[in-house]
């Protein structure tokens, strides 16, 4: 599966996971709309979350932006725009936090839940904290990729909110990316 980045370069380029993934050819970054192509879209404001019914596209696409500008009006990339279900971040920023993923992290996941894990570990191989994420999010991970579809996701998800634990221990909070 080919991983594209809409790239905004407003966040500090250091910390950066979409360019590390460049560099690597891991994946391809594109600075417009116009030029990222149609795909599978990472959207934390989608009204369906991802789920495995998905995985028959070519194109995983994700918005690489700051926290801070991520609104639901940045996501007017073309394609089929979907949630990710509750994760918690393992990037040392956000270490510990529900739904405050790198790019890598949001990818590795959409990965991981298409059934295609050792793209998802190559990916995160970049990393020193990438298979701190995979160890963090195992359980959510594994059921997420054994579900039918995006309900099925949703209803998964709705266990460990009404349980309120942390996905280590098989809970988790809201959807998004």
């Amino acid at each position: 599966m080919e991983v594209h980045v809409r790239y905004e370069g407003d966040d500090d380029p250091d910390k950066c996971t979409a360019r590390k993934l460049a560099r690597f050819d891991l994946a391809e970054l594109h600075r417009s709309d116009r030029a990222t192509p149609y795909g599978v879209v990472l959207n934390p404001h989608a009204e369906r979350a991802l789920s495995p019914a998905d995985a028959g596209t070519e194109r995983l696409v994700a918005l690489d932006c700051s926290w801070e500008s991520a609104g639901e009006a940045r996501f007017s990339l073309p394609g089929e725009h979907r949630a990710l279900p509750y994760l918690v971040a393992a990037n040392p920023v956000n270490f510990g936090r529900p739904m405050k993923l790198t790019t890598v992290e949001a990818l590795a996941a959409a990965l991981c839940i298409f059934g295609e894990r050792d793209h998802a570990e190559r990916l995160l191989s970049k990393f020193t904290w990438g298979e701190t994420f995979l160890e963090l999010n195992a359980e959510p991970l594994e059921r997420y990729a054994a579900c039918d579809d995006s309900a099925d996701v949703v209803a998964v998800q709705r266990e460990y909110l009404d349980r309120g634990d942390d996905p280590e221990s098989g809970g988790g909070d809201d959807t998004g990316s």
